[in-house]
């Protein structure tokens, strides 16, 4: 990894969706690690210690705020800031993904910009400046 890229796991169970927030994090020069999983996430953050989690909250097997609460409740991954990304978008959906551990919500769709800004601001040591980037957007913008 380089002084700008972050390792960021990435716990999503629909293909498209997860396909969309890897490629906008490595064209922004970052580390992913991707799973549909609960349980599996649990072991990444485990074993890999990412900067930032990115949670689905409806996942197949776990929901990912169980994931959210077993990762908060470990001191290995206490620390890790996770933010929910998710299609429920009423009110209390996003007081129930912070009240789980959550550290901030992003409802679905998202925008390139604004998940942007989002992740960036919980990559602490984030350079203020991006990274050199070709003079069209590789995404989506």
């Amino acid at each position: 990894m380089d002084d700008y890229s972050k390792r960021i796991l990435i716990v999503e169970d629909n293909k498209l969706d997860m396909r969309l927030l890897k490629d906008i994090l490595e064209w922004r020069g970052h580390e992913t690690l991707q799973t549909g999983d609960g349980l599996e996430a649990i072991n990444l953050a485990f074993a890999n210690l990412p900067d930032l989690i990115l949670m689905d909250i409806q996942l197949p097997d776990i929901s990912g705020l169980e994931v959210t609460r077993r990762l908060r409740g470990d001191e290995r991954s206490r620390r890790i800031p996770i933010v929910a990304v998710t299609a429920f978008a009423m009110g209390w959906h996003e007081r129930e993904a912070l009240d789980s551990g959550c550290d901030a919500y992003l409802s679905k769709p998202i925008t390139i910009l604004g998940f942007l800004r989002t992740v960036e601001s919980f990559l602490s040591d984030f350079p203020t400046s991006s990274p050199p980037a070709s003079p069209t957007c590789g995404v989506p913008c």
